[in-house]
């Protein structure tokens, strides 16, 4: 079984194949339930998008710790998936910031798992891609919020600084917010912020409005500059500070997109919703996009970020580069450290054309996940996996995954989680 939304919907770049040998199940369960501001808890069913969230917890001056990029994304993606954030530095993954969910076991029953009651349950679903029993409802820790992200913009040149800068930040908890957009392997500016209720006016800036300019473009500025900048943004709008470009991804797209007369007549328009590009998506044009276009999110600790970076350079030499990044708990689950302690580690996401010579999408992408297994890192499975079943289960410890699959007798109800990711299951 799987759940009966088409796959052209997801925001994954991939359609499944399963979804057409699989018995589908609909489960259109798309409401906000239940904000309770004691308990501090919000209870959401499972195709809630960021959208609807940030809409109705920011205008009752909540939020939630971890709100990942793109209206889109919903929450079962990102608890069956995995989804991160700028604040991921003082909370984890999205996973991280739930305290129960709800489903619907393979032989029907309904349960009820969290931290202390069915806890090796809870501790399983996340990442595991639907292939446990089908999410209902989650609730996600949510904290007050203010109007305004203060953030600050300082150009790092120099790779070996560029690590040393964002270490340094990332392990500051006093920043709300860290992230790094990398313009090649020696350039990047180092964004930090905080929340705020109080706003210099000469420096307000709207930056989700239609007719601004991509916000990566916007960053860049500062880079050519050389100068460091600060700025108040409203939350709302740096949640979603690269809805417009979806990242950087538009600019292949669009290429005129960030014209400025563009934007002022028709920035109201985009982006387009990656989902309506999937759907009119042919065979042809996905295969091409497939070898000359990458996109991944590959998950490594921070102290192997000046490798990771160097080895992202020669395989794809894809710029600019996301850098953002996270604490890694030691729970159990498919994704945890290689000690016992919680880990700080770094999304590097990598989202367009590669300038490598004699780019081969397979070859290239496996020596990259080579990388990655060998430094104890992850990948996100939303992107092309091109590991066999022996490296996957080398690079995710499906211990408890495979306890919980047989006791649930989930093998006749769900396919394995590989089938579900892998490059053959997915066109």
């Amino acid at each position: 079984m799987c759940t009966g939304r088409p796959g052209w919907l997801t925001v994954s770049l991939r359609v499944g194949k399963y979804k057409k040998t699989h018995k589908n199940i609909m489960i259109n369960l798309m409401d906000i339930l239940e904000v309770d501001t004691k308990k501090q808890i919000v209870r959401v069913e499972p195709l809630v998008t960021m959208g609807q969230v940030t809409a109705l917890l920011t205008s009752i001056g909540w939020t939630l710790p971890v709100l990942p990029e793109l209206d889109d994304l919903t929450v079962g993606g990102l608890i069956m998936g995995t989804g991160i954030e700028s604040s991921s530095h003082k909370y984890g993954l999205f996973q991280h910031i739930c305290t129960a969910y709800e489903l619907v076991l393979a032989d029907g029953s309904f349960v009820r798992c969290t931290p202390s009651e069915n806890s090796d349950l809870f501790y399983a679903v996340p990442w595991s891609c639907g292939t446990l029993g089908f999410l209902v409802a989650a609730e996600i820790r949510i904290i007050p919020a203010k109007k305004y992200i203060k953030l600050r913009f300082e150009p790092v040149r120099g790779l070996e600084a560029i690590c040393d800068k964002f270490k340094h930040e990332s392990q500051k908890q006093e920043n709300h917010f860290v992230e790094g957009l990398l313009y090649s392997l020696d350039e990047a500016v180092i964004m930090t912020g905080v929340m705020t209720d109080e706003v210099e006016p000469s420096k307000l800036n709207s930056i989700g409005n239609y007719y601004k300019p991509w916000f990566f473009k916007h960053v860049e500025n500062y880079l050519k500059t050389n100068r460091e900048g600060l700025e108040y943004i409203p939350l709302r709008h740096y949640y979603h500070r690269h809805t417009r470009s979806i990242f950087w991804e538009l600019q292949d797209i669009i290429p005129f997109g960030n014209n400025p007369i563009f934007r002022y007549l028709f920035g109201w328009m985009v982006p387009p919703k990656i989902s309506l590009l999937k759907l009119t998506q042919g065979e042809t044009l996905r295969k091409l996009y497939e070898q000359h276009h990458v996109v991944q999110d590959m998950l490594v600790p921070m102290k192997c970020m000046m490798q990771a970076l160097h080895t992202f350079h020669n395989d794809i030499h894809v710029y600019p580069i996301w850098l953002c990044p996270f604490i890694l708990p030691s729970q159990p689950g498919l994704v945890h450290p290689k000690g016992d302690e919680t880990e700080l580690y770094v999304d590097i996401g990598a989202y367009g054309e590669p300038r490598v010579k004699h780019f081969e999408a397979r070859s290239c992408m496996r020596q990259l996940e080579k990388f990655v297994r060998s430094v104890h890192g992850f990948q996100m499975l939303y992107a092309d996996c091109y590991m066999n079943r022996e490296e996957f289960w080398e690079m995710f410890d499906g211990s408890l995954y495979h306890k919980l699959r047989e006791q649930l007798n989930c093998q006749d109800a769900f396919p394995e989680v590989y089938d579900k990711i892998c490059k053959a299951a997915r066109h």
